[in-house]
């Protein structure tokens, strides 16, 4: 069991520098490399007036500088806010205004000019022979990282994870999932998704490797299927998602992996059809469906999905909590005629202690009662306890999880609606049979004389392509339907849920 994430990290790098930490795409670096260069960004760090345990952002891809900086930034006392470079440029001034960071290094080249904060350029950082004071280094309940979630009203949310946080899930991976000695992990998802930490912290603590599968590489189907055979890794780690996109090459098999024993799954549900294709691919294999929502800090159940399971349900579990964690069923927010279905709590030592600067929407998920030694988190996930296993049976709000990413509708609704050419706007999430979401559609009533001025190809287009300035690309709905009029609810706003169930039976 390791007691501290970075030095542990640090130990492996003394007593073994020249073993391999980082491969982006055959271009390798070391555990010496990546302590001599952490090093370099927590000196830098503390030779600027940043306020003490202040966050920083940092705007990049998947290179090696990266982690490096994530390293550096904590040795110098401070939590450190992942932004993917392929983020649009408001996100990044919302996350700067959320988080009222006072410094951002840029990694990759920032898209605009940024106000009102300091910039570090990675070009700017030098190298050196530094002693960093293992004092400075975040450590107990202090922040770790910020991961920036999807919020209600336009603003992303900072979800705050401590170094205590981390070391509960770390610690549960490692020993629960039969990892083998050093695993080599695919690195697919981008850093600021909290899936990446499935990867990259259980490989740096365990003498592992971070095989990287960048974002441009995943989003252009000929280059993955290019990319991926020459590969050489043992852990997989990605959404249900991303797997099933694998699929279509005829080399993802046991045949032409045969270094691949370990699927970890998480972020979306593992439908029963993918898990048994997995296994039919990949006999010999252990697949791992697992759950958690961003503030217990990346997941906290797990279940080996074996041929006794597949056998046995139809609609896949999700696992039993980590034995240090407590999940309980709040069958006040169910509609279940059984009374077993309700809101998921979890209550550990990975829950968050909240939204970073939000007491608002953090009273309202978290609580602690007197009695307690840890916090509870209200999932907003519904789902039901068979024994001590967990199932998900959907949400009780109008969050969804897409391809992995988690979006409040909400949050797309409220840009739509400030849209002059938008009456009502509302996106439905399209499931398909799996209980998944298979597309975003938005449903819009137009502005008066809209209508006569546009065809829909236009308009889709325009809406698009304003939406895009304040929203994620993964979160842009891939249809727009355009009608008369909306449902309107008893209270004068649109009947959402109508509008769902309208999309869902078209």
């Amino acid at each position: 069991m390791i007691k501290d994430v970075i030095k542990t990290i640090d130990e492996i790098a003394i007593k073994d520098p020249n073993r391999i930490v980082y491969d982006y795409l055959g271009e390798t670096n070391t555990y010496g490399d990546l302590k001599k260069r952490s090093d370099a960004y927590a000196a830098k760090l503390k030779k600027m007036s940043i306020p003490e345990k202040a966050p920083v952002m940092i705007w990049g891809g998947q290179n090696f500088e990266m982690i490096a900086s994530f390293l550096g930034a904590v040795k110098a006392g401070h939590a450190y806010i992942p932004i993917a470079s392929y983020s649009n440029s408001e996100r990044l001034t919302m996350i700067q205004e959320v988080s009222q960071a006072p410094l951002v290094i840029a990694v990759d080249e920032l898209p605009i000019e940024m106000k009102n904060i300091e910039v570090l350029n990675a070009s700017e950082v030098e190298d050196g022979d530094f002693n960093i004071a293992e004092d400075n280094y975040v450590s107990g309940d202090d922040n770790f990282y910020i991961i920036f979630t999807s919020g209600t009203t336009g603003k992303p949310k900072g979800v705050q994870i401590s170094h205590n946080n981390l070391l509960s899930f770390v610690n549960w991976e490692l020993e629960d999932f039969n990892l083998p000695e050093h695993p080599s992990f695919l690195a697919q998802a981008p850093y600021s998704f909290d899936l990446s930490v499935m990867s990259l912290y259980p490989a740096l603590t365990s003498g592992g490797k971070l095989v990287v599968l960048p974002h441009d590489v995943t989003q252009n189907l000929g280059q993955l299927f290019k990319t991926m055979p020459n590969l050489d890794f043992n852990v997989w780690v990605s959404t249900p998602s991303f797997a099933e996109m694998s699929f279509l090459d005829p080399t993802f098999n046991g045949e032409h992996h045969k270094n691949l024993t370990h699927f970890l799954f998480c972020g979306e549900e593992l439908s029963h059809k993918t898990a048994q294709v997995l296994k039919n691919k990949f006999p010999d294999s252990h697949i791992y469906n697992t759950y958690g929502p961003t503030e217990t800090t990346v997941a906290v159940t797990s279940v080996e999905i074996d041929n006794d399971i597949l056998n046995k349900y139809d609609r896949l579990p999700i696992g039993v909590a980590k034995k240090d964690t407590k999940v309980t069923i709040d069958t006040s927010k169910g509609e279940d005629k059984d009374n077993k279905q309700g809101e998921v709590l979890i209550q550990g030592p990975s829950v968050s202690k909240g939204y970073l600067n939000n007491p608002e929407k953090t009273e309202a998920a978290f609580f602690k009662n007197p009695n307690d030694q840890y916090s509870t988190y209200r999932t907003g996930d519904l789902g039901f306890l068979d024994g001590d296993m967990l199932f998900y049976r959907g949400r009780i709000d109008f969050q969804v999880k897409f391809n992995g990413y988690r979006i409040e509708l909400e949050e797309i609704n409220f840009y739509l609606a400030k849209n002059p050419l938008v009456r009502y706007g509302v996106v439905a999430p399209r499931y398909n049979k799996d209980h998944k979401v298979q597309q975003l559609v938005a449903v819009v009533e137009l502005a008066e004389d809209v209508r006569e001025k546009y065809s829909d190809a236009e308009l889709t287009k325009k809406l698009r392509e304003d939406l895009s300035r304040d929203i994620m690309p993964y979160m842009l709905p891939q249809r727009f339907i355009y009608r008369e009029n909306m449902p309107i609810s008893q209270n004068g706003k649109v009947d959402i849920k109508q509008v769902i169930k309208e999309v869902n039976n078209a």
